[in-house]
């Protein structure tokens, strides 16, 4: 089985909660950005990556704009179940902007990224990156797989909303450059259900489109209540 969650900001008990806990072994649970856990890389942040590594399910992880992009830039890149992926640890995996997943015999479109409001007051490369940002080849590169695969996948899953559609429920009102990227495959992709985290709320905002923050949500059955 495969389960969503949102931004965990290197909180380990996102991982022990009663949710948590009640999900089998040898299913996936999935962090849609800001994962928080390669921020310092500290002996005490080595030490909670392999506690994550001894659970009994996979962690997979979209990067958000709460990342140290130097630290993580220096894992290696392999092919897991069809698309690039980093290995952080064993059964820890950092999912890459615009690659297709297929898990559980089925297919995940997975873009990271996304801005942070507050980074003209954070420091360069110490605690912000540019590279929170998707590049134009990254957003082409989604683009192309997406074509590969005949613009249809079973589940979407980003740090940013889609288009403007949960702009309106962003207390900010923003609206940049990959919401509009992400609209953009939102009007060209069919998929059953869409998942993102940036907005920190639990709600479902339609049939197909649903924010995900603190809840862990299995991606075939979804609770009506808000």
């Amino acid at each position: 089985m495969v389960y969503i969650t949102g931004d965990t900001h290197g909180d380990f008990s996102r991982f022990t909660c009663p949710a948590a806990r009640r999900i089998r072994k040898g299913s996936t649970l999935i962090v849609l950005g800001d994962f928080g856990f390669i921020w310092d890389g500290s002996k005490k942040e080595r030490k909670v990556l392999k506690k994550l590594s001894k659970l009994k399910f996979t962690v997979l992880f979209l990067d958000g704009p709460h990342e140290n992009y130097d630290l993580l830039d220096k894992f290696p890149v392999t092919e897991w179940n069809g698309g690039r992926v980093q290995v952080i640890q064993e059964n820890v995996m950092h999912l890459l902007r615009g690659e297709i997943y297929t898990i559980e015999n089925e297919k995940y479109f997975v873009f990271g990224g996304g801005e942070s409001l507050e980074h003209d007051i954070r420091a360069d490369n110490k605690t912000w990156w540019e590279r929170e940002m998707p590049s134009g080849e990254e957003m082409l590169q989604g683009r192309r797989r997406l074509r590969e695969h005949g613009n249809k996948v079973n589940y979407i899953l980003t740090h940013e909303y889609p288009g403007k559609s949960g702009s309106y429920l962003d207390k900010n009102g923003r609206h940049n450059g990959v919401n509009a990227y992400l609209g953009l495959i939102e009007s060209e992709v069919d998929y059953v259900r869409w998942f993102f985290g940036s907005l920190h709320i639990d709600k479902i905002l339609s049939k197909s489109l649903l924010s995900v923050f603190q809840n862990i949500v299995p991606v075939h059955k979804v609770d009506k209540k808000e």
